[in-house]
């Protein structure tokens, strides 16, 4: 079976399992407790070192409840204009051992929707999905996963439920993840409004980004898609709105925020991003 390489094994997170395993066992030991119930979530995606242990704690919840046949995940740097991805065959490597893709549903959607197909040899290098992929290997071992990238468009909603649908007439016991990190703020990113210091802080925390978690909590998808666009709180608000969408097609009737933090709080800094675990719950 052709197999994805892991490109930010190494750098974003640890190369071996055992390193793997030891950030997880960290990870593992503080958080909030886990919710029962739970149908799928929102992670973010920088380097282990910042929002490792939100990602860990959303999965880890995700794992107390049923094991699914296939983990659906939403991801993607994407404008509006962005096409959509589909890594449809073959597998992705993690420390821990590949993640086969989940063929015949990947197959099924893409009959369905135009997508740019990647392939185990020919493909962009994405973190979004890439860094979660070793907490789907531990948590959920036997799971097949299928990776999707979409942009911030309402068309990609229509995606969100459709592989639902699609995963139910096959017979998949499904769960859906959708990867993003908050404001990216500082004069790396070319946004700053409130200028520096506590002030800015502040600003990203209690305003700007709780405004976009808030719309995720009421699990409004199309707020999300609008508000992102509006004032850059969302780096990939589309695989949100489509995972918000999938999650209430799987039966979700609310959210949970676990944990939110921003890189500010692990090394402040000028530029900082915020990152929120979330959990969709039945």
């Amino acid at each position: 079976m052709a197999r994805r390489g892991s490109d930010f094994a190494g750098s974003w997170y640890p190369a071996k399992a055992s390193d793997c395993e030891r950030s997880i066992e960290e990870f593992s030991r503080v958080g909030p407790p886990c919710p029962p119930g739970g149908l799928g979530g929102i992670v973010p995606h920088a380097g282990w070192l910042y929002s490792g242990a939100i990602s860990c704690r959303v999965v880890k919840c995700l794992s107390t409840g049923f094991l699914p046949d296939t983990m659906i995940i939403f991801g993607r740097h994407l404008h509006p204009s962005s096409p959509n991805y589909l890594m449809k065959k073959g597998s992705w490597a993690t420390p821990f051992g590949d993640l086969e893709i989940d063929e015949e549903l990947g197959e099924k959607l893409s009959l369905e929707f135009a997508f740019r197909i990647e392939t185990a040899d020919r493909y962009e290098p994405d973190n979004t999905i890439e860094v979660q992929l070793p907490f789907i290997k531990y948590f959920f071992p036997n799971s097949k996963i299928l990776p999707v990238g979409v942009p911030p468009n309402p068309a990609s909603l229509k995606i969100g439920e459709r592989v639902v649908e699609l995963a139910e007439s096959l017979g998949r016991k499904t769960m859906v993840l959708g990867s993003t990190d908050l404001t990216h703020y500082g004069s790396n990113y070319g946004f700053n409004p409130k200028g520096t210091g506590d002030r800015a802080v502040e600003w990203v925390k209690k305003e700007n980004d709780k405004r976009l978690v808030d719309l995720i909590l009421h699990m409004d998808p199309i707020g999300v898609i609008h508000e992102s666009l509006r004032n850059h709180n969302a780096c990939c608000a589309g695989a949100v709105a489509s995972a918000v969408t999938a999650a209430r097609r799987l039966g979700a009737e609310r959210a949970e925020k676990l944990i939110y933090s921003t890189s500010y709080d692990i090394m402040p800094d000028t530029s900082f991003v915020g990152y929120a675990g979330v959990i969709f719950l039945s």
